[in-house]
Parts: C-alpha cells; structure tokens; sequence
C-alpha cells in the first residue's frame, strides 16, 4: 500500500507554495505508480526540463562565483555539482524519498532510499518549480543549496585509486561497462573498477566518466579498510 506523504506536506518542507498543484503532483510521483493508474501522469518529463533548469542555474553560480577560473574548470566543478551523488545529497537533506508516490511493489524494493528514485526525483521538484515561479526562483532554490557548500572541492577520485593501487599492487585497474539505460538524454550507466578479477567497486552515473568517478570513491573507501587476496591478483 502506498505511503507517501502529502504534497502539502512537502511544500511546508521546502517553504514553496505551489499556485498548480499538478506540477508538483506529477513532480512526485514515479513511473511505476503511473503504471498502477493508468492515465496518471510521472515525473519523467519534468527530470528532463528540470535537468536543464539545474545546469543553467550553476553554471551561471560557479561564473559568478569564480571569476578568474577558466571554462576547463569551471566544467569540472558543474559536473560534480550536477552528479547523481550530489543530487541524492540534496533529496535526503529534504527526506524527499517519503513524499514519492510510487507502486507497492516499488516501495517493497527499497523504492523510497533508491539513489537513481531519489535524484531523478530532485530534478523534477526544479522542473515543477521552474514552470510553477519561473526560473529565478527555481534558481534561488538551487543556489540556497550550493551556498551550504562552504567549499567546493574537485576530487579526482580515478587518479587518487591510480596512485593507491601502483604503490600497493602495480597493476592498473581496470574500468568495465556493466549495464547503461534510460532513454538517450537521460541515460545512467553503471560502471565496475577491477583489479584483475578482484572488483574494487561499482559506481552509476549519467555519463561514463561519471560513473568511473564513482566507482573509484567506492574502491578508495574500500581499500582503507581492505587488503585484496594474493590469490585474486594471480
């Protein structure tokens, strides 16, 4: 049975008054709940525009904010604030997991912790917003967000595993495609990191590089706490 909170209540959680209620409606409700009520619009169109509404809103913060940095880093830095992690961040600061409505089924697997659920989910809450108020309000919204960050820091997680794994095992990793899906502008791709058969980690992100980034912080935490068997380097 489904238990999602209340759209109401997720509009007193994030202090915005919605004037029609059925963009934030559609914002907060996932496909497989649409294909429980056949006719119920989801929220996968609004990711998409909501994805364009995030993107324009830092690129111009990280412009304004670092004016004598060029357009390489200035990229870097988009990138990383634009991530899946990122966006799964700001969704738990607003518990937003208990206000999809979603199937039961859905809900059963874990629907409502899901990374993929709850990011996909944020980008529709800025597309709502932005279609609702306009863009400089959905921009505000993003950029009460960005300001939390009181440094932004670029982490090259690949070349930090590069450097853990030559002076331990040299021998260099290995970055394997496992999966990808979702539709062509959307798509999220799920990467493992080996060290011969041994997996290090496994990362998903909307690009590949995105998701080696991730699968690297995952391996680099692990190995802290780890060493790999002799027998799986052979």
């Amino acid at each position: 049975m489904e238990t999602a909170e209340s759209p109401e209540a997720f509009e007193r959680r994030i202090r915005l008054h919605f004037k029609n209620k059925k963009w934030l409606e559609e914002a907060l409700t996932h496909k497989s709940c649409a294909v429980e009520n056949p006719g119920k619009s989801h929220n996968e169109r609004l990711e998409f525009l909501g994805d364009s509404v995030l993107a324009l809103a830092v690129a111009h913060y990280l412009f304004k904010r670092y004016e004598d940095d060029d357009e390489g880093r200035l990229s870097k830095l988009k990138s990383l604030l634009v991530s899946r992690a990122t966006l799964v961040t700001w969704a738990k600061e607003l518990d937003l997991g208990k206000y999809v409505k979603m199937s039961s089924g859905e809900e059963a697997t874990g629907g409502r912790t899901r990374d993929s659920i709850l990011a996909n989910a944020f980008e529709s809450i800025l597309g709502a917003i932005f279609l609702d108020a306009g863009f400089p309000i959905a921009q505000r919204f993003i950029v009460r967000r960005l300001a939390k960050k009181k440094r932004i820091v670029e982490t090259d997680y690949k070349s930090k595993l590069q450097e853990i794994i030559q002076k331990k095992y040299k021998i260099p990793p290995q970055y394997v495609l496992i999966s990808e899906s979702g539709p062509d502008h959307d798509k999220t791709f799920l990467m493992e990191v080996r060290l011969r058969r041994f997996v290090l980690g496994q990362g998903e992100g909307h690009s590949k590089k995105q998701a080696e980034q991730a699968a690297a912080l995952m391996a680099v935490r692990q190995l802290k706490n780890k060493r790999i068997p002799k027998s799986e380097l052979q």
